[in-house]
């Protein structure tokens, strides 16, 4: 960078223009949140039919690309804001030595250079002539520069040599300053059409990760997130950000800010989504790279007792080869989609906004996911299911499924009021059987779960801003069990579905009272059966076979009439036509605090 550009050159005019940008994705935001809560929610109630369904594939699209204009206005401010930041002390350096030079009478010329007057002791009757001096950098040119200095007779030519110096000082960091950020801001363009694609989505994170490894000098101005990262101090850490620095954060740190306990749900909805968009587009993106299944898939081998169907060579060796890779992308792009729809059907049948507090596809080897219905922050009601055994991001559609059903009969219950129901899924939840036979996935969930609930709490305000719910499934129940034994759990209730044990003798061990700690089991189900008496058989509960369903536990035994002879430990949430279960009914009376209408054994 030239004397002439970093003498004309604002940094104000760069952080303006960065207050600008984010306006932009401000009203971005704003306009996605429009979109989603309140006009493709108000079509879903009012219309339906072929018309409306196209009508609102337009607005999702829509949405998406206010969404991507978003995170790119987002980058480009933070972008313009660290630029802003490190050109700052150049501009500072510069100014200062071009005033120190004018304060001497010396004059700072076009090129940088200093013009020194005529100075000095008289030879032969005549001033020792002045002359300009050319600035240098570097320890050596400039030490040269003072010895060839000290020599002359002027002595001003030593002292314009220094401002000369201190300007070329000023011009060199200017230039690292802009040869730094100039790429970045040419890179954070966009394709010139209405479709967000997902190489879009892609190279926005390619533009984060460029964006933030060249704004370390800026960042190094904020407060960072505390170590540890227990949720009082993240709480208090986000409070004293100003609202620039918390975008920032939002914008450079997505994942982290999302991940975060205790934090507000808007940021780390806000956070997790742009986490999901750009999973989402990765993924497709290497899942569109692989070879795809061979069209000839089966071939006829004929045998003594006929024609059998078998794969061919060309299947197996392809499965083999691409097979569990391509399961694993799908595993996730089905575990998105299911967040995504969720996301699309706000207002659908009254549904609530969704709240995205997690998602790492890899989180917890099962992947991880927490999802929202209505915002817990503001909640009168707030429950919080913990899955079982099977349960992994692939499956995310059912279980969103289970927590829509509970605010849907639990909302019923206290018109006027407000209820969030939380999908959480962040610990590796058995596969299978065998793996649940041991309590010690319970035991690394445990502390997961209680920092969930105590940066819900101080979230939603304290401990008594919301009536609080958690209602574990199957093996959650033993997840449930293992954080309240070893912590103040910080829940109202425990609700216990199908469990084969809470690790704990007695229901009072749970730390809420046993007057609150509600059980169901599907008792004329032989899996459900299984599961709860098998449990307490290979050592989960108390070690001696202590079950929520037995009476001696003391736990209030609730109805339940879900499932059948064979099948029932998947069925506390099913309805008959329109009407739900006593089993769903139960679970939504002690969410809504109605402990009056529970229908006990």
């Amino acid at each position: 960078m030239d004397y002439k550009t970093l003498k004309a050159l604002k940094p104000s005019d760069y952080s303006d223009a960065a207050d600008d940008y984010r306006a932009m994705s401000d009203r971005a935001s704003a306009s996605k949140d429009d979109i989603n809560n309140r006009v493709a929610a108000g079509m879903r109630k009012e219309l339906d039919g072929r018309a409306a369904d196209a009508a609102h594939k337009q607005l999702t699209k829509l949405s998406e690309n206010f969404h991507y204009i978003q995170v790119e206005c987002g980058l480009i401010s933070t972008a313009l804001n660290a630029f802003s930041y490190d050109i700052q002390p150049a501009k500072k350096k510069l100014e200062n030595a071009v005033a120190d030079a004018e304060a001497a009478k010396f004059t700072v010329n076009g090129d940088g250079s200093v013009s020194y007057p005529a100075g000095g002791e008289k030879e032969d009757g005549k001033l020792p002539p002045g002359g300009t001096a050319s600035g240098v950098t570097g320890s050596s040119a400039q030490g040269l520069d003072r010895q060839a200095a000290n020599f002359d007779p002027n002595p001003n030519y030593r002292r314009a040599q220094e401002y000369a110096n201190r300007i070329a000082s000023a011009l060199k960091e200017a230039t690292e300053a802009d040869e730094k950020w100039a790429p970045k801001l040419r890179a954070l363009t966009a394709d010139d059409d209405l479709t967000v694609s997902d190489r879009d989505w892609a190279d926005v994170q390619s533009d984060t990760r460029g964006v933030a490894k060249a704004a370390d000098h800026y960042l190094d101005s904020i407060a960072p997130p505390p170590k540890g990262g227990d949720p009082k101090a993240n709480a208090e850490w986000w409070k004293s950000l100003t609202p620039e620095e918390r975008d920032t954060y939002l914008t450079l740190h997505p994942k982290a800010v999302g991940a975060m306990n205790g934090l507000p749900a808007e940021a780390r909805d806000e956070a997790n989504r742009t986490v999901l968009d750009e999973t989402c587009a990765q993924y497709q993106l290497d899942l569109d790279t692989l070879p795809p299944e061979p069209t000839n898939k089966y071939e006829n081998v004929y045998t003594i007792n006929g024609p059998i169907k078998v794969y061919t060579q060309e299947w197996i060796d392809w499965n083999e080869k691409y097979g569990g890779q391509i399961a694993s992308l799908n595993k996730v792009l089905n575990g998105s989609k299911a967040i995504q729809d969720r996301f699309d059907s706000t207002g659908e049948k009254g549904l609530p906004r969704a709240y995205l507090l997690g998602f790492d596809p890899k989180g917890q080897d099962d992947g991880r996911v927490i999802l929202a219905l209505g915002n817990p922050d503001t909640a009168d009601h707030t429950a919080v299911y913990v899955p079982g055994t099977g349960t992994n991001i692939e499956g995310t559609q059912g279980s969103i499924e289970r927590t829509e059903k509970m605010w849907r009969e639990s909302s019923k219950l206290v018109p006027g009021q407000s209820v969030s129901t939380v999908y959480w899924l962040d610990y590796d939840a058995p596969d299978n059987i065998p793996q649940a036979m041991s309590g010690s996935r319970a035991e690394h969930a445990g502390p997961r779960l209680e920092d969930f609930l105590q940066g819900t709490q101080i979230a939603q305000g304290g401990p008594n801003a919301s009536h609080t719910t958690i209602i574990g499934h199957s093996y959650g129940t033993t997840v449930v069990g293992e954080t309240a034994k070893h912590n103040h759990i910080p829940a109202d209730d425990i609700v216990a579905l199908g469990s084969p044990g809470m690790q704990v003798k007695h229901a009072s061990d749970l730390g809420v009272g046993a007057n609150h700690v509600w059980a169901e089991g599907a008792n004329w189900s032989m899996d459900d059966a299984i599961v709860r008496h098998g449990g307490g058989l290979v050592g989960l509960g108390d070690g001696r076979g202590s079950n929520p369903t037995d009476v001696a536990f003391g736990a209030n035994i609730m109805q339940d009439d879900t499932g059948n002879l064979i099948s029932g430990h998947s069925s506390y949430w099913d309805y008959a036509g329109d009407e739900a279960s006593t089993s769903l009914k139960n679970q939504a009376r002690v969410i809504a605090g109605r402990y009056g209408d529970v229908k006990l054994e």
